[in-house]
Protein backbone atom coordinates (compact mmCIF):
# COMPACT_ATOMS: atom_id res chain seq x y z
CA UNK A 1 0.00 0.00 0.00
CA UNK A 2 1.03 3.62 -0.35
CA UNK A 3 1.81 3.92 3.33
CA UNK A 4 4.66 1.46 2.96
CA UNK A 5 6.66 4.19 1.21
CA UNK A 6 6.42 6.38 4.28
CA UNK A 7 7.77 6.36 7.81
CA UNK A 8 4.89 5.21 9.98
CA UNK A 9 6.81 5.48 13.25
CA UNK A 10 6.95 9.26 13.30
CA UNK A 11 4.54 11.14 15.54
CA UNK A 12 2.12 13.20 13.48
CA UNK A 13 0.43 16.20 15.13
CA UNK A 14 -3.23 16.87 14.34
CA UNK A 15 -4.32 20.49 14.04
CA UNK A 16 -7.96 21.65 14.00
CA UNK A 17 -9.03 23.61 10.94
CA UNK A 18 -10.50 27.03 11.58
CA UNK A 19 -13.04 26.74 8.80
CA UNK A 20 -13.99 23.06 8.60
CA UNK A 21 -15.65 20.51 10.82
CA UNK A 22 -13.02 17.93 9.89
CA UNK A 23 -9.41 17.87 11.11
CA UNK A 24 -6.57 19.01 8.84
CA UNK A 25 -3.60 16.71 9.30
CA UNK A 26 -0.19 18.37 9.27
CA UNK A 27 2.52 16.01 8.07
CA UNK A 28 6.06 16.66 6.94
CA UNK A 29 6.64 14.79 3.70
CA UNK A 30 9.70 13.11 5.13
CA UNK A 31 7.65 11.85 8.10
CA UNK A 32 4.66 10.41 6.25
CA UNK A 33 1.02 11.39 6.53
CA UNK A 34 -2.17 9.92 7.83
CA UNK A 35 -5.85 10.63 7.82
CA UNK A 36 -8.30 9.23 5.36
CA UNK A 37 -9.68 11.78 2.95
CA UNK A 38 -12.76 9.96 1.78
CA UNK A 39 -15.98 11.18 0.34
CA UNK A 40 -18.18 9.55 2.93
CA UNK A 41 -21.39 7.66 2.35
CA UNK A 42 -23.78 10.59 2.19
CA UNK A 43 -25.28 11.76 -1.08
CA UNK A 44 -23.88 15.22 -0.41
CA UNK A 45 -20.15 15.79 -0.21
CA UNK A 46 -18.78 16.54 3.24
CA UNK A 47 -17.37 19.87 2.06
CA UNK A 48 -20.64 21.28 0.72
CA UNK A 49 -21.08 24.73 2.25
CA UNK A 50 -17.52 24.93 3.59
CA UNK A 51 -15.64 28.17 3.06
CA UNK A 52 -12.76 26.79 1.02
CA UNK A 53 -11.28 28.40 -2.07
CA UNK A 54 -11.17 31.83 -3.65
CA UNK A 55 -10.15 33.34 -6.99
CA UNK A 56 -6.40 33.51 -7.59
CA UNK A 57 -3.83 34.14 -10.29
CA UNK A 58 -0.70 31.97 -10.18
CA UNK A 59 1.92 30.85 -12.71
CA UNK A 60 1.68 27.48 -14.44
CA UNK A 61 4.46 25.10 -15.49
CA UNK A 62 4.78 26.91 -18.81
CA UNK A 63 5.41 30.23 -17.08
CA UNK A 64 1.98 31.59 -18.03
CA UNK A 65 -0.53 33.29 -15.71
CA UNK A 66 -3.27 30.90 -14.66
CA UNK A 67 -6.46 31.98 -12.93
CA UNK A 68 -8.83 29.92 -10.83
CA UNK A 69 -11.68 31.27 -12.91
CA UNK A 70 -10.02 30.03 -16.12
CA UNK A 71 -11.60 26.70 -15.21
CA UNK A 72 -15.05 27.98 -14.47
CA UNK A 73 -17.54 25.32 -15.53
CA UNK A 74 -15.03 22.54 -14.85
CA UNK A 75 -14.55 20.42 -11.78
CA UNK A 76 -11.18 21.10 -10.17
CA UNK A 77 -9.17 18.39 -8.44
CA UNK A 78 -6.68 20.27 -6.27
CA UNK A 79 -3.63 18.87 -4.49
CA UNK A 80 -1.23 20.98 -2.42
CA UNK A 81 2.32 19.67 -2.28
CA UNK A 82 5.82 20.24 -3.62
CA UNK A 83 8.26 18.62 -6.01
CA UNK A 84 11.05 17.99 -3.48
CA UNK A 85 8.75 15.94 -1.23
CA UNK A 86 10.46 12.53 -1.03
CA UNK A 87 7.46 10.28 -0.44
CA UNK A 88 3.96 11.47 0.45
CA UNK A 89 3.32 13.91 -2.41
CA UNK A 90 4.55 11.71 -5.27
CA UNK A 91 2.74 8.66 -3.90
CA UNK A 92 -0.52 10.58 -3.47
CA UNK A 93 -0.26 12.20 -6.90
CA UNK A 94 0.60 8.93 -8.60
CA UNK A 95 -2.40 7.14 -7.18
CA UNK A 96 -4.81 10.04 -7.67
CA UNK A 97 -3.76 10.42 -11.29
CA UNK A 98 -3.90 6.65 -11.85
CA UNK A 99 -7.49 6.80 -10.64
CA UNK A 100 -8.12 9.77 -12.89
CA UNK A 101 -6.69 7.85 -15.86
CA UNK A 102 -9.11 5.00 -15.14
CA UNK A 103 -11.91 7.59 -15.02
CA UNK A 104 -10.83 8.92 -18.42
CA UNK A 105 -11.13 5.46 -19.92
CA UNK A 106 -14.44 4.65 -18.22
CA UNK A 107 -16.11 8.07 -18.55
CA UNK A 108 -14.19 10.16 -21.10
CA UNK A 109 -16.88 12.83 -21.46
CA UNK A 110 -17.05 13.37 -17.70
CA UNK A 111 -13.28 13.24 -17.26
CA UNK A 112 -12.97 16.04 -19.81
CA UNK A 113 -14.88 18.21 -17.33
CA UNK A 114 -12.22 17.75 -14.62
CA UNK A 115 -9.00 19.76 -14.32
CA UNK A 116 -6.38 18.27 -11.96
CA UNK A 117 -3.88 20.70 -10.48
CA UNK A 118 -0.92 20.70 -8.10
CA UNK A 119 -0.40 23.94 -6.17
CA UNK A 120 3.11 24.19 -4.76
CA UNK A 121 3.71 25.06 -1.11
CA UNK A 122 7.41 25.53 -1.91
CA UNK A 123 7.51 28.51 -4.30
CA UNK A 124 11.17 29.17 -3.55
CA UNK A 125 12.27 25.97 -5.32
CA UNK A 126 9.23 25.10 -7.43
CA UNK A 127 9.78 27.31 -10.42
CA UNK A 128 7.83 26.64 -13.63
CA UNK A 129 10.89 24.89 -15.06
CA UNK A 130 10.97 22.52 -12.09
CA UNK A 131 7.22 21.92 -12.12
CA UNK A 132 6.94 21.14 -15.83
CA UNK A 133 8.66 17.72 -15.96
CA UNK A 134 7.31 16.84 -12.51
CA UNK A 135 3.62 17.16 -13.35
CA UNK A 136 4.14 15.62 -16.80
CA UNK A 137 5.44 12.47 -15.11
CA UNK A 138 2.05 11.89 -13.47
CA UNK A 139 -0.40 12.81 -16.22
CA UNK A 140 -0.40 15.05 -19.32
CA UNK A 141 -3.41 16.99 -18.04
CA UNK A 142 -2.04 17.68 -14.57
CA UNK A 143 -1.02 21.33 -14.28
CA UNK A 144 1.46 22.70 -11.76
CA UNK A 145 0.99 26.12 -10.20
CA UNK A 146 3.45 28.30 -8.32
CA UNK A 147 3.88 31.96 -7.48
CA UNK A 148 5.52 34.36 -5.08
CA UNK A 149 5.70 33.51 -1.40
CA UNK A 150 2.95 36.05 -0.79
CA UNK A 151 0.70 34.60 -3.49
CA UNK A 152 1.10 31.05 -2.21
CA UNK A 153 0.48 32.16 1.38
CA UNK A 154 -2.77 33.84 0.30
CA UNK A 155 -3.95 30.82 -1.70
CA UNK A 156 -3.08 28.44 1.15
CA UNK A 157 -5.08 30.55 3.57
CA UNK A 158 -8.08 30.73 1.22
CA UNK A 159 -7.97 26.96 0.68
CA UNK A 160 -7.49 26.18 4.39
CA UNK A 161 -4.06 24.63 3.85
CA UNK A 162 -1.37 24.76 6.52
CA UNK A 163 2.29 24.53 5.50
CA UNK A 164 5.63 25.23 7.12
CA UNK A 165 9.19 24.95 5.74
CA UNK A 166 11.36 23.04 8.22
CA UNK A 167 15.06 23.80 7.93
CA UNK A 168 17.59 22.46 10.41
CA UNK A 169 20.42 24.67 11.66
CA UNK A 170 23.29 24.55 9.21
CA UNK A 171 21.34 22.56 6.63
CA UNK A 172 21.07 23.76 3.06
CA UNK A 173 18.06 21.58 2.23
CA UNK A 174 14.66 21.53 3.90
CA UNK A 175 11.30 19.78 4.00
CA UNK A 176 7.89 21.43 3.98
CA UNK A 177 5.21 20.21 6.37
CA UNK A 178 1.74 20.68 4.96
CA UNK A 179 -1.84 19.57 5.46
CA UNK A 180 -2.78 16.62 3.29
CA UNK A 181 -6.24 17.43 2.01
CA UNK A 182 -6.81 16.90 -1.72
CA UNK A 183 -10.02 18.69 -2.73
CA UNK A 184 -12.64 18.28 -5.44
CA UNK A 185 -14.41 21.51 -6.44
CA UNK A 186 -17.46 21.72 -8.68
CA UNK A 187 -17.91 23.79 -11.84
CA UNK A 188 -18.77 26.86 -9.78
CA UNK A 189 -15.54 26.55 -7.79
CA UNK A 190 -17.35 25.34 -4.67
CA UNK A 191 -15.86 22.53 -2.56
CA UNK A 192 -17.53 19.13 -2.84
CA UNK A 193 -15.50 16.45 -1.07
CA UNK A 194 -12.05 15.25 -0.08
CA UNK A 195 -10.27 12.99 -2.54
CA UNK A 196 -9.32 9.59 -1.05
CA UNK A 197 -5.71 9.13 0.03
CA UNK A 198 -4.10 6.26 1.90
CA UNK A 199 -3.87 6.20 5.68
CA UNK A 200 -0.55 4.61 6.74
CA UNK A 201 -2.06 3.89 10.16
CA UNK A 202 -4.27 1.20 8.59
CA UNK A 203 -1.84 -1.31 7.13
CA UNK A 204 -4.59 -3.71 6.05
CA UNK A 205 -6.64 -1.13 4.12
CA UNK A 206 -5.63 0.94 1.10
CA UNK A 207 -7.97 3.92 1.22
CA UNK A 208 -6.19 5.73 -1.61
CA UNK A 209 -6.11 2.93 -4.19
CA UNK A 210 -6.69 4.10 -7.79
CA UNK A 211 -9.95 2.13 -7.93
CA UNK A 212 -11.21 4.10 -4.94
CA UNK A 213 -10.25 7.36 -6.59
CA UNK A 214 -12.14 6.15 -9.66
CA UNK A 215 -15.22 5.36 -7.56
CA UNK A 216 -14.94 8.78 -5.91
CA UNK A 217 -14.88 10.58 -9.27
CA UNK A 218 -17.75 8.49 -10.63
CA UNK A 219 -19.78 9.43 -7.57
CA UNK A 220 -19.24 13.20 -7.60
CA UNK A 221 -18.51 14.30 -11.17
CA UNK A 222 -21.84 14.77 -12.95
Amino acid sequence: MAGHAMNKDAAIPILPSIALSFLALLAACNMGAGGNASSGDSEQGELIGARIGAPFTLTNQDGKPTRWDDYKGQYRLVYFGYTYCPDVCPVDLQRIMQGFSKFEKARPALAAKVQPMLISVDPQRDTPAVLKPYVAAFHPRLIGLTGTKEQIAKVAKDFVVIYNPEKSDGATDYMVSHSRTPYLFDGDGKPVALVPVDDPATADVDEGAPDKVLAFLEKWVK
